[in-house]
């Protein structure tokens, strides 16, 4: 059987774009809709409202504290940031 239309949570090129976030400073988890197309540099965490930022060499905070990296990283392997 094969599947019709939209699959939530997955763009139509394949990219997840759903990821939780763990706050590095109180642990809170939270999933949360990721940019297709952009960098998100910033998230106000929701439980201790701490600001996370990207680590060192990563693009975006969902590169840094999510599991499941920002869709320029699935499909292209390279930085949402990066310029061509």
């Amino acid at each position: 059987m094969a599947i019709r239309g939209p699959i939530e949570g997955v763009a139509p090129d394949g990219a997840i774009t759903h990821s939780t976030l763990t706050c590095p400073e109180c642990g809170h988890a939270e999933s949360l809709e990721m940019p297709p197309n952009s960098c998100q540099f910033y998230h106000e965490c929701s439980g201790c409202h701490a600001l996370l930022k990207p680590k060192t060499g990563d693009c975006c905070v969902f590169c840094s504290y999510g599991d499941v990296p920002c869709p320029p990283q699935q499909l292209a392997g390279k930085s949402c940031c990066a310029r061509d």
